[in-house]
């Protein structure tokens, strides 16, 4: 095969056995590989609970992980979410993919659990399964500094090990497989690390036109303020959006009550370069370079841990901020669930949480300790628990990132629809309402949001497959990915062709969540954005999201997505794209 390998390991912790399958060409162009040939495996048993011996845990590369297709070395984490019910998935920066189809796969599925704490160790073709109860405990530096040399990492830390429902993996040390909770699933099945280290390399059908097809998207980054600009994301990192969203006045701040923070431009990522004058650094195969790190390696915040660990906490020093992102990394668990559960404390209590208690409140959650047991639970159990539910900013059970939906309509209806739980990646609408790419739209107004979303959240299942990075797109588009899909493996294929390859792997996701019995009750947003209004001011007025608005938008999305009225699959749709649904979703 031509940019796949056609092999996928498959891993039985509970027997200490593995096998090599070799799927048919055919279920790799229905799904293209990453979040979508890991849904097509995650299926057959999502309905079972996240930690039961059978879960699977997938680690899925795409078609262009390994070739020299721009910022193609991502790869995707899934299984079902501990934090939120759904199905849960990541997509991770790093040498993770790289190394996996250099080792020959497409991708690791494992099952069962080990009876001790164990590590999984690939070479190529040996898969080793090796006791690492000596491990057990310890930081993710620390676990990484033990596997040095053994090649990409994937690993926990305490956090997961203690059950908190928003644990990450780690990968190579500085790349957060985050959201979900899916460092959980590796606890469940006592598995403290895999490592997997190749020598081979992927094939290209056509190494001219993957050439050309790089040029293009080459050509487009290059032009992009966005991506390559003077206060682009090369330049400052995410961290470029920080002043954008406080002037816009959409900056979630004290637990999203209000959405300017009175000191921003001294948590801005001006101030970060000032203070530490980090260099470049970024994920295997990409020029963009849009992570920062300090001259002794400390990996600086991006945009979403900046804003919630400084507006949503009231806190402005971004010492703390940048302690704050090194514990969560350290501890292994997710820094946007962390901020906004701890928000949801201080508002639920009246305490005020900055400087050193954000990073002791940090640490007892890591580690399981008094109250951290409780916060560790994410902020919708613990506001339940506290008969507050209200105050919980999340759907679906997930924090909600750093863009207030009361400034950005689309990213309101976005985030109810998302499959993995409150999200701003699934269809990302501040590219348009906010950035203006690729046009400019009305972001207090619901008008064509609905098609544009379904759109966009297609396109983003497809970058999430092949697998490719979000912010290319800020300059480029399906059509030349699609000139690079074709190039490597061989496979015709136009923009349109992706696009419903994409719908597919999105209804598909709609089916598994509803199995699992989501509908429209749980593609809502928290009460407080339809009862409360932001801190408007400079001639920008933001007003409480119209309830009846939102829900006429979101009646459209289920009418372009092809749902019924209650956000549930049809059949017919299914058939259309080749999708079977299951008698509970009937």
């Amino acid at each position: 095969m031509h940019g796949w390998t056609g092999t996928i390991l498959h891993i039985d912790l509970t027997a200490g056995t593995h096998t090599f399958e070799r799927p048919s060409p055919s279920l790799y162009e229905t799904w293209l590989g990453g979040k979508g040939l890991a849904g097509y495996y995650l299926s057959p048993d999502v309905t079972r609970r996240w930690d039961a011996p059978e879960m699977p845990l997938i680690l899925m590369t795409g078609p262009l992980v390994g070739t020299a297709s721009p910022t193609s070395g991502r790869c995707c984490v899934m299984s079902r979410s501990p934090l939120t019910g759904t199905i849960g998935d990541t997509s991770v920066g790093g040498t993770l993919g790289n190394q996996l189809k250099r080792a020959g796969l497409d991708g690791i599925i494992v099952r069962g659990a080990g009876t001790r704490m164990c590590g999984v160790e690939i070479v190529d073709d040996t898969v080793v399964v090796v006791d690492a109860e000596d491990l057990r405990g310890t930081d993710t530096e620390t676990c990484a500094a033990r596997l040095n040399g053994k090649g990409a990492t994937a690993l926990i830390g305490p956090a997961a090990e203690n059950g908190v429902r928003y644990a990450s993996i780690m990968v190579d040390s500085g790349h957060a497989a985050g959201r979900n909770g899916l460092g959980l699933v590796f606890a469940a099945k006592n598995l403290k690390y895999m490592t997997v280290k190749g020598t081979g390399k992927v094939h290209v059908l056509d190494p001219d036109g993957l050439k050309q097809a790089r040029e293009d998207v080459f050509r487009q980054i290059a032009a992009s303020p966005v991506l390559l600009g003077e206060l682009g994301i090369a330049q400052y990192g995410t961290g470029a959006l920080y002043d954008l969203m406080d002037s816009r006045r959409m900056m979630p701040t004290a637990n999203f009550r209000e959405t300017v923070f009175d000191r921003a431009r001294v948590a801005n990522a001006a101030a970060y370069k000032e203070r530490y004058a980090p260099k470049r650094t970024g994920c295997n195969g990409c020029h963009i370079l849009c992570k920062k790190v300090t001259a002794e390696g400390t990996h600086l915040p991006e945009f979403e841990t900046m804003s919630h660990f400084s507006a949503l906490l009231g806190n402005d020093d971004i010492d703390i901020v940048t302690q704050a992102n090194a514990l969560c990394n350290r501890m292994g668990m997710d820094t946007i669930s962390a901020a906004v559960t701890l928000a949801c404390h201080a508002e639920l209590t009246g305490d005020s949480i900055s400087g050193s208690r954000i990073l002791s409140l940090l640490e007892d959650i890591g580690q399981a300790r008094g109250l951290g047991v409780e916060l560790g639970r994410g902020s919708q159990r613990y506001a339940e628990s506290q008969g507050e539910p209200e105050l919980a900013m999340a759907v679906k059970g997930q924090e909600l990132p750093a863009y207030d939906p009361r400034g950005a309509y689309g990213m309101a209806l976005a985030y109810a629809t998302s499959t993995r739980g409150g999200c701003h990646l699934r269809a990302y609408p501040i590219s348009h309402e906010i950035l203006r790419k690729p046009v400019a739209t009305d972001r207090f107004s619901f008008a064509g949001k609905a098609r544009i979303v379904k759109i966009a959240e297609d396109a983003n299942a497809v970058v999430d497959s092949l697998t490719a990075c979000k912010f290319v797109f800020f300059a480029s588009s399906l059509e030349e990915f699609a000139k690079a899909y074709s190039a490597v493996t061989g496979v015709p294929s136009t923009a349109q062709d992706l696009l419903r390859i994409g719908e597919r792997i999105c209804y598909h996701e709609r089916i598994m969540n509803a199995r699992n019995g989501f509908s429209a009750t749980d593609d809502d947003l928290p009460k407080r954005f339809f009862a409360e209004g932001g801190s408007s001011g400079n001639a920008i007025d933001i007003k409480p999201v119209d309830r009846d608005a939102f829900l006429n938008a979101r009646t459209n999305y289920y009418a372009v997505r092809g749902l019924d009225t209650n956000g549930r699959p049809l059949p017919a749709k299914a058939g259309e794209l080749g999708l079977e649904l299951h008698a509970e979703t009937d």
